[in-house]
């Protein structure tokens, strides 16, 4: 039985001011004016899996709001943590979820964990991708991950070293490649990412896994062993419906990430190298990737108005009707208003917003 998994929490900052707490980026068009990343990723994700196995893990506070644009996935599916425990936590709430629902069938359960806030092109390429990934992790008991070539040396990625092309083994069902992972490296500085780049061992870390449940919960207990009881002890107080044990257990938990946590110490990992467009929808400055630029490198959302203005993102969320904004005589800038909010920044400063984001908060700002 295969479990889809789509990661949709976060705290709504990096996108600040159209983002807010209650209304996170994966509820935001920020990479299609029709869709949110939310529904991009499910429609990707419903191409492979039925509907009752998607699951979408987020913030018990936007569980109501995810129910809601979560796009006809059962209610029940739709998890909401209790606590902000990083990718590990989120992770951990979902095997308890699987292990109380289906329990003694931890070995007959593959995952394929995915997150809400990622550009992914070429659908058929995806999908071969995926399910390349999949019988990988069914076949011989490894994780998996999807690893995407670099096209720039990036420092906001991590990244995935591969051994040799003779060091993997062949996929029959889907005449692919799996290879060994030498080892995870999460976020280097420049003079390291380039490093990486120039070598041609290292590739993007897509944010991508794939495990049998019973492979993930025996890694667990071999690294994480504390984190391994607590899914046992969360999925018993599930199969009780004591939710108040489970908050209190997830509450315990550490907040850390699951590349930390797992997947630089997990022993039999294997790599899909990706045939199709990647890319983190992480800042704003992703919307250079996302959104069509005019001839000047200019992103304009909302009709403003831009006037001798070079390589600016500006973003007009009330549109024209309700806010006329303009730009006049610069460069490498992001602009963005709302009814109640207006931010600058220079593209360079993109992955600061959260310090102006802290500042608003020793205010107690209402806009957040």
């Amino acid at each position: 039985m295969r479990i889809a998994v789509i990661m949709a929490g976060g705290s709504g900052e990096r996108f600040w001011p159209l983002s807010r707490r209650k209304r996170p980026k994966q509820l935001l068009r920020l990479s299609n004016r029709t869709q949110t990343l939310l529904e991009e990723a499910v429609n990707r994700t419903k191409r492979l899996f039925p509907r009752e196995h998607i699951f979408i893990a987020t913030a018990e506070h936007l569980q109501e709001s995810i129910r809601n644009a979560a796009m006809d996935i059962p209610e029940e599916n739709v998890l909401g943590e209790p606590y902000q425990r990083n990718t590990s936590g989120c992770l951990a709430f979902v095997a308890a979820h699987l292990l109380s629902r289906w329990s003694g069938k931890e070995s007959e359960i593959s995952m394929a964990v995915f997150t809400a806030d990622h550009l992914i092109g070429d659908g058929d390429h995806f999908q071969a991708s995926v399910l390349a990934a999949l019988e990988a992790a069914e076949r011989d008991e490894v994780i998996a991950t999807i690893g995407v070539t670099p096209t720039r040396v990036e420092t906001g990625y991590g990244y995935i070293e591969c051994a040799d092309k003779d060091a993997g083994f062949y996929l029959e069902r889907s005449g692919r490649r799996a290879f060994a992972v030498t080892r995870f490296y999460e976020k280097p500085d420049d003079s390291t990412a380039k490093e990486f780049v120039n070598s041609g061992r290292f590739l993007w870390n897509s944010g991508m896994f794939f495990w049998r449940l019973s492979t993930v919960m025996a890694e667990l207990a071999r690294i994480q062993p504390r984190l391994a009881q607590a899914v046992s002890l969360m999925a018993a107080a599930l199969d009780k419906e004591n939710n108040e044990d489970v908050r209190k257990i997830f509450e315990g938990l550490e907040n850390i990430s699951i590349d930390y946590a797992l997947m630089e110490h997990a022993r039999r990992v294997v790599m899909i190298p990706a045939e199709f467009f990647w890319e983190d929808v992480g800042s704003w400055g992703s919307l250079f990737k996302t959104f069509p630029r005019d001839p000047l490198g200019n992103v304009a959302v909302g009709d403003p108005v831009l006037v001798d203005a070079k390589g600016c993102v500006v973003y007009n969320e009330p549109g024209p009707e309700h806010m006329a904004v303009a730009v006049l005589g610069v460069e490498n800038l992001v602009v963005v208003t709302t009814t109640d909010g207006v931010l600058v920044v220079s593209r360079d400063r993109v992955q600061d917003v959260r310090s102006a984001i802290q500042r608003l908060k020793e205010r107690s700002a209402p806009q957040l």
